[in-house]
């Protein structure tokens, strides 16, 4: 099992210590250090500031949002942040949300996986540094009866092929994601749950004629060590109610809805009133100890050591840190500790 490392979003007043956990994590052997985007900071540019001062680790988009770049300009932003990094870009994508998407980039957020699908074939194409020419539902390249032209990829990535991820939850985005991807980046993972998840991954893949060898499945799961798991809990509380009880509308919540299908459905309910009731401090008291037990390491070393094993028979071949302890120092303990507890489990 490889780590990585979730640097989140920038420009909250942490940004000296993301570049710091991202050093460390380069120089305890982590094998990627990923970057988010929503309505603030892009993770492009956060990438590229990222690899240039680290040396080995790879850098990750967690995720470029579909809505918020073409798809030709997602390939151009891929292949330059490979040859900056020489090599080190891995290129993961999200639909992002109805909010986001049609509120900040105005884009419609209709037949999602259609829309991933020829965007995915179009950024696949530019960096085969093939001539772009598309014809299809959402992209037309060139654009009929003007003076568009099918353009090639000026930009050689060093290498040949650049790893794709796709943040998925539903069954039919999963079921694309094992189709068209490399890996998975998934949230609220859960490895009691997970082979409900990885089954519709399996029939993706299965319609291309592969199987899961060589795919790589990485959730981020919170970690948080300390004696006291309802203390170790806390920080990742706020994190739950917003994505399960803020994130989305009422009736499209993706995150509420995987709480609901994993058996958290009161508690999903309960979570969503009282966010979007802007009882935040509610919401947050309302997350059930056991689903953060389940999707978070928590606790003692021995008892993150022990629960690792769970991921791994799960099918995680990356698992990605989110730390949540308080200070700087703490947060670079955990990416130590984490290290450490892989190595004792066996699993590195």
């Amino acid at each position: 099992m490889r780590l990585g490392v979730n640097l989140g979003y920038w420009g909250a007043g942490n940004d000296a210590d993301n570049l710091a956990l991202a050093r460390e994590a380069d120089k305890l052997g982590y094998a990627v250090a990923w970057a988010a985007e929503a309505y603030g900071s892009d993770a492009a540019t956060v990438l590229s500031w990222i690899a240039a001062q680290t040396d080995q680790i790879d850098i990750g988009s967690a995720v470029f949002q579909i809505p918020g770049r073409t798809p030709a300009n997602c390939a151009m932003t891929a292949a330059t942040l490979d040859t900056l990094s020489g090599g080190r870009f891995r290129l993961g994508l999200g639909v992002s949300g109805p909010q986001v998407s049609e509120g900040w980039h105005g884009v419609k957020f209709d037949k999602p996986l259609a829309r991933t699908r020829e965007y995915t074939e179009i950024v696949r194409k530019a960096l085969r540094r093939e001539k772009l020419s598309y014809d299809g539902e959402f992209f037309t390249l060139p654009l009929p009866d003007g003076p568009g032209k099918a353009l090639t990829l000026t930009v050689h990535p060093v290498r040949d092929y650049i790893p794709m991820y796709l943040a998925a939850i539903g069954p039919k985005n999963l079921e694309l994601t094992g189709e068209l991807f490399d890996g998975w980046l998934a949230i609220f993972f859960n490895p009691e749950f997970a082979p409900e998840l990885l089954a519709n991954i399996e029939t993706g893949r299965a319609k291309v004629g592969k199987t899961l060898e060589g795919f790589d499945v990485v959730p981020t799961v919170p970690v948080v060590f300390g004696d006291d798991l309802e203390t170790c809990a806390m920080p990742v509380r706020a994190y739950s109610a917003l994505y399960i009880g803020g994130m989305g509308s009422r009736d499209k919540n993706f995150y509420n809805q995987l709480a609901t299908r994993m058996g958290y459905e009161e508690a999903a309910i309960d979570i969503q009133n009282k966010y979007l009731a802007k009882d935040q401090m509610g919401a947050m008291a309302a997350v059930p100890l056991d689903f953060i037990d389940k999707t978070a390491l928590i606790g003692p070393a021995d008892r993150v050591r022990d629960r690792l094993h769970a991921y791994a028979d799960a099918g995680v071949t990356t698992l990605t840190v989110a730390t949540y302890a308080g200070s700087l120092e703490e947060r670079l303990q955990t990416l130590r500790t984490m290290a450490e507890v892989v190595e004792s489990a066996g699993l590195a």
